[in-house]
């Protein structure tokens, strides 16, 4: 069972960009669920600039985040300039491990990302445990149900 966007219905990958509001998760932006956040890209620019952020794993080759394509038409960005692999998850990597960053905000970083896997893994645990006990509901009113129609067949039958 997948836990779902409750604005646009989607799954939510434990890669999503999410926000929980009155105890639902919802993608920041459904557009862009696996794009980097403002925040994420305020640290790229302000401490990430004048280095290497993402690497292409199919063009082996680095690049610095304004070297990135985008496709607007898609809506896609953190492109490889070359293939057109989206490498988002690189420069994520990239985030967790740059040296340049104040290790108070990776360490914050960290955290906010470990804080959003717990929310999808614990909503998901949530759902799978509602669909169980709806199941067990269903198979007892099934039984209920099956019980007064044999009670009722007997008694037509007297």
């Amino acid at each position: 069972m997948q836990v779902t966007c409750a604005t646009c219905s989607r799954p939510i990958a434990l890669t999503d960009v999410i926000e929980s509001s009155a105890g639902r998760l919802s993608h920041v932006d459904c557009a862009r669920a696996q794009g980097l956040t403002p925040e994420e890209r305020a640290l790229l620019f302000i401490y990430c600039s004048d280095h290497v952020v993402a690497k292409c794993l199919w063009c082996v080759v680095g690049f610095r985040m304004m070297e990135l394509a985008a496709d607007p038409l898609g809506g896609r960005t953190n492109l490889c300039p070359q293939c057109r692999t989206n490498l988002t998850q690189s420069v994520r990597a990239h985030l967790s491990a740059c040296v340049v960053l104040p290790s108070e905000v990776r360490q914050r970083t960290q955290e906010v990302r470990e804080a959003a896997q717990i929310l999808i893994k614990r909503s998901k645990e949530l759902s799978d445990q509602s669909h169980l006990l709806v199941r067990e509901a269903e198979a007892h009113l099934f039984g209920r149900q099956r019980a007064l129609r044999a009670a009722m067949a007997k008694r037509v039958a007297r």
